[in-house]
């Protein structure tokens, strides 16, 4: 039941949440073990900055001040956190023709209230929302794309309803894949695998990254 720790300091920490796992409490006795109380039981104090989905594997940050909260939580408002992931879709997503090899999807998105917890494009009504992307490798046998992301906004399954949206879904989402694609994964194939951003106690610049396991 532990959890891996990838660097700790006084001011953060640096956690691989493993998929399936929660990053904080959900409703009900059977969702309390999450990412957010295991830190607090090795690191009392231990305070969320940001999440992940429970499907998605990956890196997550961790404050073990309020100071130290608050100026990661005002990064990432900002947009100053580099994201990076690693997802695998359906379909042999083409290459993007610009010159550094990566293609944008602009689409707003906004609740599904009818389907909750889904979201949906929205191009009325939506919040902006972007992604950038490119392709890493084409499996052909499989029939999937191998595919770095960088989210530049932060929105709730933003990086799952995009490429839903322009018809390549991540293999094993039960949420947005077509209901005959999901016996080809036992989970989502979406891991955080990189974080960039300035120490919040002492400015110089993090990164830290880490594969997929698939």
């Amino acid at each position: 039941m532990g959890i891996e720790c990838l660097h700790a300091d006084d001011d953060l920490l640096v956690l691989h949440k493993p998929a399936g796992l929660l990053c904080v409490p959900g409703r009900g006795d059977d969702k309390q073990d999450c990412l957010s109380a295991r830190a607090e039981g090795a690191w009392p104090g231990a305070l969320v900055v940001h999440r992940l989905d429970q499907a998605t594997s990956g890196l997550v940050l961790m404050a073990r001040t309020a100071a130290a909260q608050r100026r990661l939580g005002d990064a990432f408002a900002a947009r100053a956190v580099d994201k990076r992931y690693h997802a695998v879709v359906h379909g042999q997503l083409r290459a993007s023709d610009t010159p550094d090899g990566w293609g944008l999807i602009d689409l707003p998105l906004a609740r599904d209230w009818p389907r909750r917890p889904m979201q949906k494009v929205d191009l009325a009504h939506g919040k902006p929302s972007q992604t950038r992307w490119r392709v890493l490798h084409h499996d052909a046998a499989a029939g999937t794309t191998r595919l770095e992301l960088q989210p530049l906004t932060g929105r709730t399954h933003q990086l799952r309803v995009h490429l839903a949206a322009i018809g390549y879904p991540i293999v094993g989402d039960a949420l947005y894949a077509p209901a005959g694609a999901l016996p080809s994964a036992p989970r989502l194939l979406l891991h955080a695998s990189a974080l960039r951003f300035a120490h919040p106690a002492l400015g110089h610049d993090c990164h830290f990254s880490q594969p997929p396991d698939f």
